[in-house]
This record gives structure tokens, C-alpha cells and sequence, in this order.
């Protein structure tokens, strides 16, 4: 198994356009807009992350831009992702969509836009990814890509010949849900994997073997998870609203995981979803 070189929070994937991304960053999801997003982004900021991953859909953007102002972080030493949520997708609609977020979070441009999922069919995918690069070449997006795409939708946006190749595709990645077939496909065709729901919402925090590999290593069961995927190469995105959960899912550069340990891992899968399924989407 091939090891992967970390060094702290300064870790950095090089994506396809040769923009670098964090490789551990905060996802906000299902946390509430307001003092509950404020505090979860400024803890984050001050313990190091770089990287803040939210949605139009998330209703909590104002907040997370509030925040980041708050740090006194300089704008351009955080990345920030945000998403197209399926009922904007379409051409105008995804301006209109990017331009909303980019005022709700008081911000001059986003790293990274995401088509949020496949849901809405050929046409209107086509369409926002058509509108994507044209943020792009707007200076509204610095980069762009798709979230929750099965191989298939793939295929049906790189068989387009875009003129930008999405950089990555955000989909549930854990030890339970290992997407290899997918996890494959995205690599090869030089697009990076970010793995949301890598602590699978806490529903399998508790399995016995995880626990075993945890006490061995003397950390949580939730960092185990977290640096299973940062040893498959993959940009994590643990979500918590908690300061002290957030600080220990980024205290986890100071091991490694065993090659056995790490296959022990992978023997895991069962296919668990821990949310919704549109890589299965038409």
C-alpha cells in the first residue's frame, strides 16, 4: 500500500488545474445558520483548517462568511467550497445560484463550486456545467467540479469534451462504503475524490473492530476514520459542531495506520449509506 507524505493541516492536494486544495477541511452540513455555524467555523480557523465546505442547500453560507471574516484569516489563505443545489440547476439559473452564494458568504470569488448532484437529469446538468465554466472564466469560480456523480454521469460530462474538467467529485467515501469502483474511475480519470460522511454520520463509530484499531493507536475511533481516508489520497470533510470533536478530527498527522490495519478497514465495506444515493441516479 502506497504511504502518503502529510505534514499537518499544511497538507495540500494538487488538483488538475493546478490549484492546491487542503486535504483536511470542516464540512457544515446539518449544522444550524447563525451562532452554531459562527462558533463551528471559528474554532475550525483556530485550530489550523484552512478548508470550509458548505452549500446553498446548507442555508448556512451568511454565517459561514461571517465567520471567516471574524478570523482575521486573510481571504486568500481560505478555501472555500459551496455548491449548486439541484432545483437551480440550468444555465441562468446556476449564474444566478453562484452570484446568490457569493453574496450571501460577502465574498469576491469561490475556490471551488459544485454541481450539488446528478438528480436533475442530462440536459440540466449539461446546461449548469456549461454555466460553471463560465463563472470560471468570470473570475467568480476559481475551480470547479461535481458532487455526488456516479461513473456513468461522468462519463456524460468528460464524453462532452468540456472545456474545464471538473477537479473533483465529492461523494460518501468510509470504511463501510468504500465506492471502489467509483473511488477508481475518479482517479484514473484525473479527478480528485473528496469523501463527505467520512465518520458515516457516527453510525458505526461503535464497531468493535474500528475500536480495537483505535485503542491500539491510543486515538478515536473518529480519527482512525478520518486517516483511513487521507492514506487512500482522499480530501476528507468531517463535520462537527462541537470545538473539541473538531480540534481531535484534526490531530491525526501524528500516526499511521498499518497496511493491515488499513486492509482490516477496507474488509469493512458493506455498501452502508449513511445519507442519500444519487450516484445511482438517471
Amino acid at each position: 500500500m502506497t504511504r502518503v507524505n502529510l505534514d499537518g493541516l499544511q497538507s495540500f492536494y494538487a488538483l488538475s488545474n493546478a490549484r492546491q486544495i487542503p486535504l483536511l477541511g470542516l464540512g457544515v452540513y446539518l449544522i444550524e445558520p447563525g451562532k452554531a455555524t459562527e462558533d463551528a467555523v471559528l474554532w475550525a480557523l483556530q485550530a489550523g483548517y484552512r478548508h470550509i465546505d458548505t452549500a446553498s442547500m446548507y442555508r448556512n453560507e451568511v454565517s459561514v462568511g461571517n465567520a471567516i471574516r471574524k478570523s482575521g484569516i486573510p481571504r486568500d489563505q481560505i478555501f472555500v467550497t459551496t455548491k449548486l443545489y439541484d432545483h437551480d440547476q440550468g444555465f441562468e439559473s446556476a449564474i444566478s445560484a453562484c452570484e446568490l452564494s457569493l453574496e450571501k458568504l460577502g465574498l469576491d470569488y469561490i475556490d471551488l463550486y459544485l454541481i450539488h448532484s446528478p438528480n436533475p437529469g442530462p440536459e440540466r446538468r449539461n446546461d449548469s456545467w456549461k454555466a460553471l465554466q463560465k463563472l470560471v472564466a468570470l473570475g467568480k469560480v476559481k475551480s470547479i467540479g461535481v458532487s455526488n456523480y456516479g461513473v456513468h454521469h461522468l462519463k456524460e460530462l468528460l464524453g462532452s469534451n468540456p472545456t474545464i474538467r471538473p477537479v473533483v467529485n465529492q461523494i460518501e467515501v468510509h470504511p463501510w462504503l468504500t465506492a471502489r469502483k467509483l473511488s477508481r474511475f475518479v482517479s484514473l480519470s484525473i479527478i480528485a475524490v473528496e469523501a463527505y460522511s467520512p465518520l458515516s454520520r457516527g453510525h458505526k463509530l461503535e464497531d468493535p473492530m474500528l475500536g480495537k484499531i483505535a485503542a491500539k493507536y491510543s486515538k478515536s475511533p473518529a480519527q482512525v476514520l478520518v486517516r483511513w481516508s487521507l492514506q487512500k489520497g482522499y480530501i476528507v470533510l468531517p463535520k462537527s459542531a462541537h470545538k473539541d470533536r473538531i480540534e481531535q478530527n484534526a490531530d491525526v498527522f501524528d500516526f499511521d495506520l498499518a497496511d493491515g490495519d488499513m486492509n482490516v478497514m477496507d474488509s469493512f465495506n458493506e455498501g452502508y449509506v449513511s445519507g442519500w444515493d444519487p450516484t445511482v441516479a438517471p
